[in-house]
């Protein structure tokens, strides 16, 4: 189990969001993704707690898949 406070490199976040590193590091500089922690000017970090909250909030976000309403099979009647 995680703590909410726990730090991740991008190798971790990555793993845990499974976006790929460079895709993660475009989307922070689109601001699409959270921005890290710098730790010092090589490390960067993120706290699970805010990756948890934009996984989140990407759910809640995310257009709603109705494919099973529309794909249900009708049987003509004899």
């Amino acid at each position: 189990m995680t703590n909410s406070n726990q730090l991740l490199r991008i190798k971790e976040v990555s793993d845990f969001t499974s976006i790929g590193k460079s895709t993660i590091n475009l989307w922070v500089a689109q601001g699409k993704f959270p921005k890290p922690i710098s730790l010092s000017p090589t490390i960067k970090v993120w706290r699970v707690q805010q990756l948890l909250e934009w996984i989140e909030q990407q759910s809640n976000t995310a257009p709603k898949d109705n494919s099973e309403e529309s794909t249900q099979i009708q049987f003509a009647s004899s």
